[in-house]
């Protein structure tokens, strides 16, 4: 397990295998996707425990990503780690400028309209190409485009709020 004082950021997911020397494809959420593999040390977790893990190697391949860890040197050991969340430490990743958020800087912040009706809390986002979406878990499910100044007007991490400009109906 990561020291608990670590706080992990999911970059990604073992989504599948490659081959038969213990390759697997990577769902990646870095931009570009390959910067996943930049992160050599990872954690990996399988179940609640997460796991250290070296990159040997790694690669774009097609559309997707793909990768070698090491100790990792068969399908069946590769097959073991198939859906497993890959993370590292937050402190490994870029700095932000001020306006600027990691998803997982958003996810859990309670979500709040401009007049102060509780929507929900961000449990993820997603990525659709025009813009990325809230995922707001409440009394019921809404998706919210992140769209910053029309959609989301405020993000106060202190606080664990997200102030929107949405109709609660929708």
């Amino acid at each position: 397990m990561a020291e608990q004082s670590q706080k992990l950021v999911t970059l990604g997911r073992i989504s599948g295998l490659f081959g038969v020397q213990g390759w697997v494809k990577l769902f990646s959420h870095t931009e570009p996707r390959e910067n996943i593999i930049a992160y050599r040390a990872w954690y990996v977790r399988q179940g609640d425990d997460w796991r250290p893990m070296q990159v040997a190697e790694g690669q774009r391949h097609g559309k997707g990503v793909i990768a070698r860890l090491d100790g990792i040197d068969n399908r069946d050991a590769a097959n073991a780690l198939v859906g497993a969340d890959i993370a590292v430490p937050r402190e490994r990743l870029p700095a932000l400028q001020d306006d600027e958020f990691y998803w997982s800087d958003l996810e859990g912040l309670r979500v709040v309209t401009v007049d102060a009706i509780e929507l929900g809390t961000v449990d993820h986002l997603i990525e659709t190409g025009a813009n990325d979406v809230l995922v707001v878990k409440g009394e019921r499910e809404r998706l919210i485009p992140y769209v910053r100044g029309d959609v989301v007007v405020e993000v106060d991490l202190d606080a664990g709020v997200l102030r929107v400009n949405w109709d609660p109906e929708f």
